[in-house]
């Protein structure tokens, strides 16, 4: 872990606020994520932010293939599903493909 401090990231020293499977006194410090902290991780900070927000008809083969490899995917969809999130891509999925999920998750929600 590097010395400088990250925006966003809690550092956790007390272990009495850890459960006791993870007070092992060789383990890392454990980091604490706030609601929005998955942004520095994510790998499209470091992109254009164009290929996340194509043109109508345009090509996000791209911003996919990024999100392919990004640590922080499965918070950047929630994010987006969380707050109807209608335009670019988000945790690796489009518009229409975040709307048919969250159609799925309501059918289940509703079986």
């Amino acid at each position: 872990m590097s010395s400088f401090s990250r925006p966003f990231l809690t550092l956790l020293t007390d272990s009495s606020a850890l459960p006791a499977a993870e007070q092992l006194s060789d383990s890392p410090p454990v980091i604490a994520m706030t609601e929005e902290g998955w942004r520095v991780e994510a790998l499209c900070a470091e992109t254009d932010p164009e290929a996340f927000f194509p043109e109508k008809g345009g090509s996000t083969r791209e911003a996919k293939r990024v999100c392919t490899g990004c640590a922080v995917r499965a918070e950047c969809l929630e994010f987006a599903l969380t707050n109807d999130e209608r335009f670019g891509i988000w945790g690796g999925l489009s518009e229409r493909e975040r709307r048919l999920l969250r159609l799925q998750r309501r059918d289940a929600i509703s079986a």
